[in-house]
């Protein structure tokens, strides 16, 4: 069904709508009538660009559509009169648009859109009405006000309407009788009857002077009453726009918070309608002036003061209804906006909250980057490389709100091979890039019944990057500057950016992970981020620095670096058991050990390594130790590496160790607190077909297993593993040292600082005792070789023996390096 017939079908508050539409003389409705199913499938709002060709053959072909329809109405009296408006129509049209096609073709397409929002309207009430009403949100005190006063200033504006009308219509009667009564008497003799129709003028005359004079006082003053009131309304309108621009700003953050413009537009457009029809009235009583006036007229003085004042709410109300709707973003990631890269797309939109658009007028908006630019020493510059103007459309029909869209637009830095490098800068005494904050700002020119004004609205500050590894740093710039910085305009933040209290930044933490990775942070998970940061002593009125919180100073990476590390981790390989709850996290290496030893033996958990810089995850458990103590074991961090080979549940799955008796066995039984292994992980295994397993077994072998419950300084001894008491004469403790091992473990060789001295056989014997180090790989997961703790690099070249000697020093040997740093 075409969209004119279903408009025809609403009920009849949406028609009155419809009416009100098309009273203005832009378009006749018969011409919208006659050439419905035409009008509907062309495109009017390509066509209503400037100096476009499509709006001249459009024009025309209109004009053509008219001629043909009224060739086709017959000779019957009731044709005669649809023939006349058809022929006024098109003549009127002709008139208005020849030199100017464009404005008909805007004209038509603000028309359809404002008429498909009234469909909309209407069958979304239908489908309302034939559904139970939901319970409505709960309203604030100051929205409350807002409603209460909206219907009073609408209530007071159409009576002061109806009464500036009653005026015009006494003085068009007395204007009408007073011509014809010169018409008459012009030229005829006195008569009684003359006479008695010059006493009534005169007496209508003075009822009409009587009127004026007190109804005009009486109009004055209310329409100052409506202009207090209105202010008032105005103020709380403009404390409910700064909520929603916190609650925006927050959103950008992460905040779960409605950024629903649809009610802020709906009061917007209201309190506008009020104060447009004020002025349309105030209008009309200069007219009634211009036609009579007396001494002392208070229309002479007063009037030019309520327009005065009334033009300055205006302005204020239209200025503060240009808003930044979405900020700017690109689309991957989709989640962190404010960050733009050189070269890349990325999209902001604004929106007028007050939705009159006088449709003759072409309401353009223009989008410039740093209209002010700060001035410091080496501040980048940027040219924007599409479009910088796009027209405001009714795009939404649910919110029929006039928006601007910019779609597809990137930036590129004026300095010809610039590498937008931070570091460069920095060592300069420049600005880092990722410190250096944009402003995006809209402008608009508007105009509505005579009122033409310039419209201005920014964008909260972005951090423009050229290159990825640069956008972690700067979202940390935005994370910063929207917690803490009261200006939101403030480019200049970054040169003494202020401390951050753990309150203010546990809060945004935990949105960071709400964002990403659908699951916030506990108390207890906050608790011991404080603890890093802060120590035991930590509080909420604690403070962190910019630096600490986001500076690196290699090797030591920032908080925020291991943090994004984590959150990338979690993404990329994690996401299910961390929405789950299957991941800790973030639990201190002391709370581990009280909360293991309080379980079952095979208790484990999964907490992030503190060690990772690109984020790490390592499982601990509690088995049964010395005399029957509860012992803590842990696995060096999985990384982003490991986790693209294996999932996680399938490492923790496939898990073995071995025990004294040589029999594999998974020490992973119970999730904390007490789930069991496959209970919890079960529908997380990957199904593996044999030579898959097989595969994943060996690398399993090679690189993911690596046990460790060493103290710093402790020797390690494999599972199984008795050291060999010394003999009455055998080799000193700081001599080549052999330990008794299992068929299927390993031998551990361990080189004190005294050369060894070898025999004839001696090299022989060395490498018979190399080849003992050399993995059997049936039946164990142990790694191959050395320290299973610490793995050699796939980089670290094989040992080689010097051929040129038999004698062999002890640092021919290189010797085993521990950092206590690598324990978990």
């Amino acid at each position: 069904m075409a969209q004119w017939q279903e408009v025809q079908l609403l009920e009849k508050v949406y028609l009155e709508k419809v009416h009100e539409l098309y009273s203005e003389d832009h378009l006749p409705m018969e011409v919208r009538q006659y050439l419905a199913p035409w009008l509907e499938d062309q495109n009017w709002s390509r066509a209503a660009e400037p100096h476009s060709a499509e709006a001249h053959m459009l024009f025309h072909t209109l004009l053509a559509l008219l001629d043909d329809q009224y060739s086709r109405f017959g000779t019957r009296t009731e044709d005669f009169v649809l023939k006349h408006n058809l022929r006024k129509s098109k003549l009127n049209l002709q008139a208005k648009y020849q030199e100017c096609p464009e404005q008909l073709a805007n004209v038509i397409a603000n028309l359809l859109r404002e008429e498909k929002a009234i469909l909309n309207r209407g069958l979304k009430a239908q489908q309302a009405a034939a559904q139970p009403t939901s319970s409505a949100p709960m309203e604030t005190d100051r929205q409350q006000k807002i409603e209460r006063r909206l219907a009073e200033t609408r209530a007071a504006v159409q009576e002061l309407d109806r009464e500036v009308r009653h005026l015009e219509e006494l003085q068009d009667t007395f204007d009408f009788r007073y011509k014809m009564h010169r018409m008459v008497a012009n030229g005829a003799p006195a008569s009684p009857e003359l006479a008695r129709q010059t006493e009534q003028l005169q007496a209508m005359l003075n009822n009409l002077d009587r009127s004026r004079k007190s109804l005009w006082q009486d109009v004055l003053a209310r329409a100052q009453e409506l202009l207090g009131r209105c202010e008032t309304l105005r103020d709380f309108l403009l404390e409910e726009l700064a909520e929603w621009k916190e609650r925006q700003r927050r959103a950008c953050l992460g905040a779960a918070c409605d950024t629903s413009l649809s009610r802020l537009q709906t009061w917007f457009t209201a309190a506008a309608e009020v104060l447009f029809q004020l002025w349309r009235l105030l209008r009309a009583l200069g007219d009634q002036h211009a036609k009579l006036t007396y001494l002392h007229d208070p229309l002479e003085t007063q009037r030019p003061l309520l327009e005065s004042r009334l033009q300055e709410h205006l302005s204020c109300l239209l200025r503060s209804a240009f808003v930044v709707e979405i900020q700017p973003i690109m689309p991957f990631p989709n989640q962190r906006p404010l960050v733009l890269k050189t070269g890349s797309k990325f999209s902001v939109r604004a929106r007028l909250l007050v939705k009159l658009q006088d449709r003759s007028h072409r309401l353009e908006a223009k989008i410039i980057l740093d209209q002010h630019p700060p001035d410091v020493k080496g501040f980048r510059k940027f040219n924007i490389l599409t479009s910088t103007s796009k027209t405001l459309v009714q795009d939404d029909p649910q919110m029929e709100g006039l928006v601007c869209d910019f779609r597809h637009i990137s930036l590129k830095d004026q300095r010809a091979g610039a590498s937008g490098k931070g570091s460069k800068g920095a060592s300069e005494g420049l600005p880092a890039v990722t410190e250096e904050l944009h402003l995006i700002t809209f402008t608009l020119d508007y105009k509505y019944q005579d009122l033409v004004l310039e419209l201005q609205t920014s964008t909260l500050p972005v951090v423009i990057i050229s290159s990825n590894n640069q956008f972690s740093s700067a979202w940390a710039s935005v994370l910063w500057f929207n917690m803490l910085s009261p200006d939101p305009k403030n480019q200049l933040f970054f040169s003494a950016p202020p401390a951050a209290s753990w309150a203010q930044l546990a809060e945004v933490l935990s949105w960071q992970f709400s964002v990403a990775t659908k699951r916030g942070l506990d108390e207890d998970q906050l608790h011991m981020l404080a603890e890093k940061l802060f120590g035991l002593e930590a509080t909420p009125a604690s403070t962190l620095t910019w630096a600490r919180f986001a500076k690196d100073n290699p090797p030591v990476f920032s908080f925020w670096t291991w943090l994004d590390g984590i959150l990338s981790l979690i993404q990329e390989h994690l996401a299910q058991l961390w929405k789950d709850g299957h991941i800790m996290g973030f639990v201190s290496r002391k709370r581990e050990r009280q909360l293991l030893k309080r379980k079952q033996m095979g208790t484990f958990l999964l907490r992030f390594s503190e060690s990772s810089r690109d984020g790490g995850i390592t499982c601990s458990w509690v088995e049964p130790g010395e005399k029957g103590q509860p012992k803590v074991r842990s696995v060096e961090p999985y990384t982003k590496m490991e986790l693209k080979s294996l999932a996680l549940p399938d490492i923790i799955h496939d898990y073995q160790l071995v025990a004294a008796e040589n029999i594999p066995e998974n020490p992973l039984k119970f999730l904390y607190p007490s789930t069991p292994r496959d209970e919890a992980f079960g529908k997380y295994y990957t199904e593996r077909r044999e030579v898959d397993l097989l595969e994943q077994k060996k690398y399993l072998n090679q690189r993911l297993i690596r046990v460790s419950s060493r103290q710093p300084n402790e020797p390690w001894l494999p599972e199984g593993m008795v050291e060999a008491p010394p003999a009455a004469e055998g080799p000193g403790p700081d001599q080549l040292e052999v330990l008794e091992l299992g068929p299927d473990q390993l031998e551990v060789l361990e080189l004190g600082p005294d050369q060894l001295e070898l025999g004839a056989n001696g090299l022989e014997a060395l490498e018979q005792e190399l080849d003992l180090m050399r993995f059997d790989s049936a039946g164990s997961n142990m790694l191959r070789g050395g320290d299973p703790y610490l793995p050699l690099p796939d980089d670290t070249p094989p040992l080689v023996l010097p051929g040129n000697t038999l004698f062999l020093g002890a640092n021919d040997f290189p010797a085993l390096q521990v950092d206590s740093k690598d324990f978990q």
